[in-house]
């Protein structure tokens, strides 16, 4: 066995040297980007002077205390309803909100990786114009971790606390997030998320009924941008697969395409079947409990990767606009 785990470290090893990426200096390239803690502004709170608290808070944050307040909080518009609601969550959030300044005392490296993905941004996509403000908030756990908002992309870090945060594993959140998900509440995750969600805004969804090997493509094209965007970031925080997992996907790539060759589902549309492959989930049922949820993002990744090796002039924003058909037939792909 030891021999076995040898051999297996050298192959990990070779593979992880042939992926070295060409990564473009980028260190040239200026973004504003300007963290905010709303989350220390807002629970500065004097209760007994709540309405001034919410008007300065309404001067220093224009558009995003009103998306926190009926967007994220969800509070009833009626004036009475916004005090009395506010007072509540400030009550029965302190808990979380002090864990979070434990937890978050420094953002400095958090900054950093923040700046330099927006670098890569405005790189790969010199046109999108960039938020400029990165806002940490407190809101509900079953809430919004992540989201792009008027003002700024907005970051709850009541769901980056650590994956044993108690709270998380308590009956009503495991309910909401299971453990395949709660594991990734970790702060190392902050940065892919806001990168997702801004390749979100550059290029929103496909529509779900394409056939399935046209799904799995238009997941592809996300995760290899999203790659580029991050280049120094491990596959495993940008896939959300765990590191055994995606290691087990690049062991059995030959095998995971077979599985759907033989099962004549890559034209399949009908979602009760796709579904099972496109959905994020602790793994794919059907390929067994080693296998990760949505594994039709690794098989896609690894489509756009073959086809982007046989047009490496096309840039990220032509890579998005191909059609995904013409990408599949293109690159040709036949795994070992």
């Amino acid at each position: 066995m030891n021999k076995l785990a040898a051999l297996l470290f050298i192959a990990c090893f070779i593979y992880s040297c042939g992926e070295k990426k060409n990564i473009p200096d980028v260190s040239g390239i200026q973004v504003q980007v300007d963290i905010k803690r709303f989350d220390e502004d807002f629970f500065a709170a004097d209760t007994a002077k709540m309405e001034e608290h919410l008007n300065a808070l309404q001067k220093k944050y224009p558009s995003f205390l009103t998306d926190y307040l009926y967007n994220i909080l969800a509070v009833p518009p009626q004036p009475d309803s916004v005090v009395a609601k506010v007072k509540m969550f400030l009550r029965d959030y302190r808990v979380i909100y002090d864990s979070a300044q434990r937890s978050f005392a420094s953002i400095d490296e958090i900054s950093k990786q923040i700046d330099r993905s927006f670098q890569f941004v405005k790189y790969y996509f010199p046109e999108y114009k960039l938020p400029h403000h990165v806002i940490m908030f407190i809101g509900p756990v079953e809430g919004y971790a992540n989201v792009l908002t008027t003002e700024g992309l907005a970051v709850g870090l009541q769901l980056y606390l650590g994956k044993d945060f108690p709270i998380y594993h308590t009956d009503y959140i495991n309910a909401v997030y299971p453990e395949y998900q709660s594991r990734r509440f970790d702060p190392q995750y902050i940065p892919v998320n806001c990168i997702k969600n801004i390749i979100d805004d550059i290029y929103p969804d496909s529509k779900p009924d394409m056939p399935l090997a046209y799904q799995m493509v238009e997941a592809g094209k996300k995760l290899y941008v999203l790659d580029q965007l991050l280049p120094e970031t491990a596959d495993s925080l940008k896939t959300g697969y765990t590191q055994k997992q995606l290691d087990g996907c690049f062991e059995n790539e030959g095998l995971i395409w077979n599985y759907f060759l033989q099962n004549n589902l890559l034209y399949e549309t009908d979602p009760s079947l796709t579904r099972e492959y496109m959905n994020d989930g602790p793994k794919t049922e059907l390929l067994g409990d080693a296998s990760p949820g949505f594994i039709g993002q690794f098989v896609g990744w690894q489509i756009v990767k073959k086809w982007m090796e046989i047009n490496k002039q096309k840039s990220l924003p032509e890579l998005l606009h191909t059609p995904a058909k013409q990408i599949f037939e293109e690159a040709k792909y036949k795994p070992r």
